[in-house]
């Protein structure tokens, strides 16, 4: 059986994936609706529950560069958890989606008091940052690269 993707919240233990939910609201995006922009304020973040959204990188004189896909189950946005909480990168609805959306300081406040959440959710995110660099990696590589630049395994 194939592990579930870090960026999946089916990777945090029940007990926290349980008390993360009950601090959500559901909220749907059009296709087409910028979650988020480079550069603008983290307040909050969302999990997949159906649909699509692309993470992009903007290139200069390009354009921007979709990293990588996310769908159900998937944390869109990991700058809320790390000041100066501006995002990285651009997220965009790819088909219609229907989110969970959180208020990232609540989260935040949620995360000291319970040490043991707090400890958890940082570590799942810590997860996906790891993922997601490597993502962006690879990505940049594929497009921008000379062939056969990459390392051999």
């Amino acid at each position: 059986m194939r592990s579930p993707i870090p960026t999946s919240i089916s990777t945090l233990p029940v007990t926290c994936r349980k008390r993360l939910l009950e601090h959500a609201q559901e909220v749907n995006y059009p296709e087409g609706t910028r979650l988020f922009s480079e550069g603008g304020s983290a307040d909050k973040f969302w999990i997949v529950r159906s649909g699509a959204v692309s993470l992009e990188i903007r290139v200069p004189g390009r354009r921007p560069a979709v990293i990588e896909n996310l769908g159900p189950g998937d944390l869109v946005g990991w700058s809320w958890l790390y000041p100066p909480y501006r995002w990285h990168l651009d997220a965009t609805a790819t088909t219609p989606v229907r989110t969970y959306e959180f208020d990232a300081r609540n989260v935040r406040m949620l995360m000291d008091t319970d040490l043991a959440f707090g400890c958890a959710v940082s570590h799942w995110v810590g997860q996906v940052i790891a993922h997601r660099l490597q993502a962006t990696r690879v990505r940049l590589l594929d497009l921008y690269a000379p062939h056969g630049s990459g390392s051999v395994v």
